[in-house]
């Protein structure tokens, strides 16, 4: 393939790129998920066993402590608050690994950057690849408590890959701006650690949006993480089918900040050596 300035931000490469590297992007991912383990008695077993105890952590503080409970059709449950929220906490957790992330990438790689010829876009997709593994970690553990606590895993969770698939794409595409922004902008990385934070008490994941004022249910809608909450509890919990329609929009706006991330990472890394 022909990678000059004209094809190098087409759709086409984008995705020429990304399935042509995927076994070094595997490759990384992999070694960064082992390194985090590394030289603990439990190793790799922290991942599952990280989000059980945060789980149950959630269940006791929320439900027997404060004593919160999720209204859902007029039914109320002690037990379910804590899985309504540990939902909201795991898409949340998994977008703010990727923008707190992604400031930081290219600048702590600088070899990569001056020393060796190397498709730089690829640190994203590894720093993505890894945190969709703890995402994947978070899910089990849901998917092990629900059936535990209602004998049953909903049939409409079969959805779930469908609701979330689209969000990864969005969190690659904000990636690669961030990271690209990262290298000339040193402050980024302490902006994002304000967004992330934003975005958990702007997000459903406390509190549904229906308990909201119809004037601040339009702010909370355009946070791009409150359609995947509400639907990912929609398939996960109240056995409802997504919102098609809404789902197909989603997917159409994070397609395009896809290539928009891409397109402008290309167009930046030129100048990411005069930089570092």
């Amino acid at each position: 393939m022909n990678p000059h300035q004209d094809s190098s931000i087409s759709p086409a490469w984008m995705f020429s790129a990304l399935l042509g590297n995927r076994h070094l992007s595997v490759q990384m991912a992999r070694r960064e998920i082992l390194s985090r383990y590394r030289g603990s008695v439990l190793g790799l077993f922290w991942a599952f066993l990280t989000p059980l105890m945060m789980l149950a952590i959630y269940t006791f503080v929320f439900s027997y402590v404060f004593k919160a409970r999720w209204t859902m059709n007029g039914e109320e449950s002690m037990a379910q608050f804590a899985i309504v929220l540990f939902i909201g906490l795991i898409i949340h957790g998994f977008f703010a690994e990727i923008i707190n992330r992604a400031p930081v990438l290219i600048t702590s790689n600088v070899n990569f950057v001056k020393k060796i010829v190397f498709p730089l876009e690829i640190l994203s997709v590894s720093a993505l690849e890894a945190a969709v593994f703890t995402l994947a970690m978070n899910l089990l553990v849901f998917f092990i408590a629900c059936y535990f606590i209602y004998d049953a895993i909903q049939m409409t969770a079969v959805w779930i890959p469908v609701v979330l698939l689209p969000l990864i794409l969005f969190a690659l595409g904000v990636s690669w701006i961030l990271a690209s922004m990262g290298v000339f902008l040193r402050d980024i990385s302490q902006t994002t650690a304000i967004i992330s934070t934003a975005l958990l008490f702007l997000s459903p994941i406390f509190y549904p949006v229906s308990t909201l004022p119809d004037s601040f249910q339009t702010v909370i809608m355009a946070n791009p993480l409150t359609f995947i909450i509400e639907q990912a509890r929609n398939v996960l919990i109240w056995g409802q089918q997504p919102d098609l329609e809404g789902l197909t929009i989603y997917w159409l706006v994070s397609l395009f900040v896809l290539w928009l991330g891409f397109a402008w990472f290309q167009k930046t890394k030129k100048g990411f050596a005069d930089v570092l």
